[in-house]
């Protein structure tokens, strides 16, 4: 307890606290020994624990009608003249019942907040390990979330607490074991009180586990390594642009590497982290880059490939897969984690292109001959789908695009309307639509992808001037159909 804490029950007439049926109350016994004889004690005890309750309103009709009396009970102490001490367990604004005494009375007395120590700062000092440093993030659950929602969060953060075990452990154990941080995992039981228990989370029996418990992964800075006979390989995208891209898996996929590899360009978008290798190098050594990987995970190394956009579109997981089926690495553990496209992105961007059937093709012949690819290009083109056009032109390629705009004006109108997306999601990100007939090969780089409209292909200029495109889902029926 603070010292204002004190002061503020030796002041009280009245003190109050919550307390389950059976009439402990945890709040009193921490505080007992500041109570006086004098004092007015109001015990407000809960009318349900769990959610089973034959209350017509269910759980949260009873408790909400527990509340307002409960406030309406300690209002009349406030009416007559009293001062009125509320009880709380670690502190009253976090995830404590008196919030809800507060939201009812504060409006209309006045009101002192006296901040506590929490069961989150009580864990980590019982553990003596730092719960999150420099510019780790923090993240605190209730294990009442859904498996899937936990799983995403503890996957994703750097350091986490989840509170309100008890029943709940089997599914946080589970979201913990299934985001791979089980191994980090501790334990904590009624910190800072009798019976106070630490230990692996691994450990616990489901059994044992009492609602005031929780699970902690603390800081990773400066902690022990783990030492493993042979690692894995997780190839990670890190979608077309920056963090607000990425998902909760490959998130926590980045936060777990002991060593990243990748592309320099894609390694400048991961955040830096202590005691974390990087090994950036240039966009043409795919197959070196893979092997150097792989060489790192028989070592024990759990390393992360990072590519942009989705590794397994034009990217690393195919490099990494090709090295990996060799017999020198066919026992190394490898994952391929999806992500966001580019097309994707830039057709979300821009409306809805992508809303039918469409095609992917690489503009790129350097690791295909062009007359390949204009082949593609016509099939797809006589197919009347979209396309979604990957590297459209670099420094050293710049006729490609001029072709492939020839080529499939042989096979679509002028009017075919073309988005250029640059930069999707990036500080210099560029969305525009042009006609086909229109389209200039200047205007197009390696950080530009080009999707291609269909003969169904609409754009729409909006209210606001703002012109959208969008593919239609349905498709009219051919003559021969009709008859």
């Amino acid at each position: 307890m603070t010292v204002r804490a004190v002061e503020v029950i030796a002041e009280a007439d009245v003190v109050a606290y919550h307390s389950a049926r059976h009439g402990r109350s945890i709040a009193r016994s921490i505080a007992a020994k500041h109570l006086r004889a004098d004092h007015i004690e109001e015990a407000l005890v809960y009318p349900v624990t769990t959610e089973t309750t034959d209350h017509p309103g269910g759980y949260r009709g009873a408790m909400e009608e527990f509340y307002t009396e409960a406030a309406a009970r300690l209002a009349a102490h406030l009416d007559a003249g009293r001062t009125v001490a509320v009880l709380a367990e670690g502190d009253p604004l976090f995830y404590g019942s008196y919030m809800h005494m507060h939201k009812r009375l504060a409006d209309r007395y006045p009101t002192e907040v006296i901040p506590g120590v929490t069961s989150v700062s009580a864990a980590a000092a019982r553990l003596g390990t730092p719960l999150a440093e420099g510019e780790e993030v923090l993240t605190i659950l209730p294990g009442t979330l859904p498996e899937e929602e936990l799983t995403a969060r503890l996957a994703s953060t750097d350091c986490a607490v989840v509170m309100k075990l008890g029943r709940t452990f089997p599914t946080v154990r589970r979201a913990i074991e299934r985001s791979g941080r089980l191994d980090e995992a501790r334990y904590v039981e009624r910190a800072t009180m009798a019976g106070e228990r630490t230990g692996h989370l691994a450990d616990v029996e489901a059994e044992s586990v009492p609602y005031f418990s929780v699970a902690v992964l603390p800081s990773r800075i400066d902690a022990p390594a783990v030492v493993r006979e042979l690692g894995e390989v997780v190839v990670v995208g890190t979608g077309p642009a920056g963090p607000l891209w990425l998902t909760p898996e490959t998130r926590g996929a980045l936060a777990a590497a002991d060593d990243l590899v990748g592309y320099t360009t894609y390694l400048d978008r991961v955040p830096v982290r202590p005691g974390q290798l990087r090994h950036g190098s240039d966009n043409k050594v795919e197959a070196e880059r893979a092997e150097f990987a792989l060489d790192l995970a028989r070592r024990g190394r759990r390393v992360a490939v990072v590519s942009g956009g989705d590794p397994g579109v034009f990217a690393m997981a195919t490099a990494v897969l090709e090295a990996a089926s060799q017999d020198a690495y066919k026992d190394v553990p490898v994952r391929v984690l999806p992500g966001l496209t580019a097309a994707n992105a830039a057709a979300a961007r821009a409306g809805a292109p992508l809303g039918h059937d469409y095609a992917t093709l690489s503009l790129s012949d350097r690791l295909k001959p062009w007359e390949v690819i204009a082949e593609r290009l016509r099939a797809a083109a006589a197919a009347d789908l979209v396309l979604a056009l990957y590297n459209p032109g670099s420094r050293s390629r710049t006729w490609q695009v001029g072709k492939a705009r020839d080529l499939l004006l042989e096979h679509r109108s002028a009017d075919t309307p073309v988005v250029l997306g640059r930069d999707v999601g990036g500080a210099q990100e560029s969305v525009r639509i042009v006609r086909l007939g229109d389209l200039d090969p200047a205007e197009v780089d390696m950080r530009t992808i080009l999707i291609v409209g269909s003969s169904q292909t609409r754009v729409v200029r909006r209210g606001d001037g703002e012109e959208i495109v969008w593919t239609p889902r349905r498709y009219p029926e051919s003559p021969q159909a009709e008859s």
